[in-house]
């Protein structure tokens, strides 16, 4: 619920009330009782992060979230050269092991 800060044409009178945005306009000043009342324009008030953790990073959108993993998952190795490499690595080691020979 928002604050809103009222003032009497009538005789100058500035308060705040914590009210509803569906609630009535307060016309009856509660200083004079005149019908004078006037709803100010406020600044609102800004919002405030509090605690550790609030980074820009934590809303990704979805579709930001599905090519990152895109581009992750690309630059990892994959299943067959793993297999090539270690094929090509014994190759290499038989190789060298039948040269000592």
């Amino acid at each position: 619920m928002p604050t809103y800060e009222y003032q009497c044409q009538a005789c100058s009178h500035e308060f705040e009330v914590f009210q509803q945005m569906s609630d009535a306009i307060k016309r009856k000043c509660p200083e004079c009782a005149k019908l004078k009342l006037k709803r100010l324009i406020g600044s609102g008030s800004g919002v405030m992060f509090k605690g550790s953790g609030f980074y820009e990073t934590d809303y990704r959108s979805e579709s930001y979230k599905k090519d990152a993993k895109k581009a992750k998952e690309s630059s990892k190795p994959k299943k067959e050269d793993k297999k090539q490499g270690e094929t090509k690595k014994k190759s290499k080691d038989t190789s060298s092991s039948s040269k000592k020979s």
